[in-house]
């Protein structure tokens, strides 16, 4: 599939492509700055550990961080499509694998994504736990 958007892709439509690509370089930048930020914070939830993968989530913070920020990068400064597409289906079939392995073993509180950002910017986890599900729709 990622050949096709290669070779098949005419004008008009590599724009939109493109636009898309660039729109997901945005949100991966803040998501991976707020994680960034939040890595830095003092809430308990930053020593606790991920119930999945077993990193206390400070530090799983900044792993996904150095991810998202890295296929932010290749989104704006790759100019091979393919390569921008395939790192954006990657990432979000990782986070999406994350999340159904969290279903899987009975998690049932908001995923901690952004950390103690979400009290710093006086949102309830419930709602940073659903835009940050619109976003990986998106």
């Amino acid at each position: 599939m990622l050949v096709m958007l290669s070779c098949h892709c005419q004008g008009g439509t590599l724009k939109i492509i493109r636009i898309y690509i660039y729109s997901v370089a945005v949100l991966l930048a803040l998501t991976a700055l707020a994680k960034m930020i939040s890595s830095f914070g003092h809430g308990t939830v930053l020593q606790a550990q991920d119930p999945l993968i077993g990193l206390k989530f400070r530090d799983l913070f900044r792993v996904v961080c150095a991810f998202e920020a890295g296929v932010a990068c290749i989104c704006c400064f790759s100019s091979r499509i393919w390569l921008q597409a395939g790192s954006v289906a990657w990432l979000a079939t990782s986070i999406l694998t994350y999340r159904l392995g969290l279903a899987w073993i009975g998690y049932r509180k908001p995923c901690n994504c952004l950390g103690t950002l979400t009290d710093a910017l006086q949102v309830s986890p419930q709602t940073a736990d659903t835009v940050m599900k619109i976003i990986l729709g998106y």
